[in-house]
């Protein structure tokens, strides 16, 4: 089995509109949610094996709120692709992870999320910032993972309770 954390970044702020999108940090709501997702995770138990993110300022930060509050003690990998990505680079990044890992958390951004849980479970709903959708994969390899091995488990998102 393979299970796939994706992970939409917390809220981040505009209040400067001549920062760079790349460079945003996360507002407020954002700073406060990031941590109380990681705690969402920890209390159901999750541990990721790697943490694959994007290295956008809101998705690195949101990354490293959520490994402090799990107490993951790993390096984070930071893919480029992973910022302005599509559904197939997605995908490919996943496939190439090493077997070892069995559960991955994917940090990013939308739309691409939303449309690689739409790609593997045709989840419909929006992933809002700091959502997390939850996916099974039925196989022993990241190379197979696909729509016909995958099944939804769980969508948690910081205004659910």
């Amino acid at each position: 089995m393979k299970k796939l954390y994706i992970i939409r970044h917390a809220k981040s702020s505009w209040k400067d509109e001549a920062i760079n999108d790349f460079d945003r940090p996360l507002n407020k709501r954002g700073k406060q949610n990031a941590p109380f997702m990681g705690k969402r995770l920890k209390e159901s138990g999750v541990m990721p094996d790697i943490i694959v993110s994007s290295p956008a300022l809101r998705a690195k930060t949101t990354a490293k709120m959520i490994a402090k509050e799990i107490k993951y003690s790993k390096d984070i990998l930071f893919n480029q692709d992973i910022y302005e990505s599509s559904v197939s680079t997605l995908h490919s990044i996943l496939t190439k992870i090493d077997d070892k890992c069995g559960i991955l958390f994917l940090v990013g951004h939308n739309p691409a999320l939303n449309m690689l849980a739409e790609y593997y479970v045709d989840f419909s709903q929006n992933i809002p910032t700091s959502g997390v959708v939850e996916i099974e994969f039925d196989c022993d390899k990241w190379a197979d993972i696909s729509a016909k091995n995958a099944k939804f488990i769980s969508f948690d998102y910081p205004k659910k309770i």
